[in-house]
């Protein structure tokens, strides 16, 4: 299999395995989009990693498979793959990307779908595509300038150029800096912590944040009130209180 799931202490690792650099082949893509919803599924998959290994994480698209398509035949596929794309970004759990190596192009776009990015001192991110005349086609067009803005995301649209690990950090790109041999045991134990957390209200401001930015403020703040409101109907929610009267903040234990 060229992407797997395995599961360990409530977090799910959904693993890129197809050296030498992770390329992002049609059978991978739909690969993913399957493990994205499995893991979406899976009550004991609270959180989710999404790991290339130790050298990369993904070099983007397969060109030579793409250099075989016309028109019509990405007509057909570009639906496919952003939906590929997109249901890693839909998993209802917190999902970070642990990124060593090369984060190009598709994989650039894969690491865009997560709450969270963690990268190896050794990573470089860019969205290349402009060099072989094309446009980022996966969400990097729309995810990017989300996360970093307009001007930052057309930088590199615009030339294609790669950014290292540092300066990734610097215009948000990524979250945090570690050293590569790091990279994906704290990113695990990231997603691991938030495990332990109320997978209910987790859900509910992953949705009402991702929501919210798609729509204008009075809508986005109606978003919020609902799944606040809803979240007093939850068991955790009645946990998470008592234990704050009883014990103190933050000493709540969820199931």
């Amino acid at each position: 299999m060229t992407v797997t799931l395995e599961v360990r202490d409530g977090v799910g690792t959904i693993r890129l395995d197809r050296p030498p650099m992770n390329a992002l082949d049609v059978a991978t893509q739909d690969r993913l989009r399957e493990l994205a919803e499995e893991a979406s599924r899976r009550d004991d998959v609270r959180a989710v990693v999404l790991y290339g290994g130790e050298k990369v994480f993904a070099a983007g698209a397969d060109i030579k498979e793409m250099q075989a398509m016309d028109h019509a035949a990405m007509v057909l596929r570009s639906k496919a793959l952003q939906d590929s794309f997109t249901a890693v970004a839909r998993v209802p759990k917190p999902v970070v990307a642990a990124v060593t190596g090369y984060a190009l192009g598709g994989g650039c776009e894969l690491a865009l779908c997560a709450d969270f990015r963690i990268a190896g001192d050794n990573a470089k991110l860019g969205q290349p595509e402009i060099l072989l005349g094309l446009i980022p086609g996966a969400g990097g067009t729309q995810r990017l300038a989300r996360l970093v803005g307009p001007a930052k995301a057309k930088d590199l649209i615009f030339t294609g150029r790669h950014v290292r690990a540092d300066e990734a950090l610097t215009m948000g790109l990524v979250d945090r800096v570690v050293p590569a041999a790091e990279v994906y045991e704290q990113a695990h134990a990231w997603a691991a912590k938030l495990a332990k957390g109320p997978a209910l209200a987790l859900r509910a401001a992953k949705e009402a944040v991702d929501g919210g930015l798609e729509t204008d403020i009075d809508t986005g703040l109606t978003i919020e009130r609902t799944w606040f409101a809803s979240l007093f109907a939850t068991e955790d929610r009645e946990r998470g209180m008592r234990s704050f009267v009883e014990e103190g903040p933050g000493k709540a234990k969820f199931l």
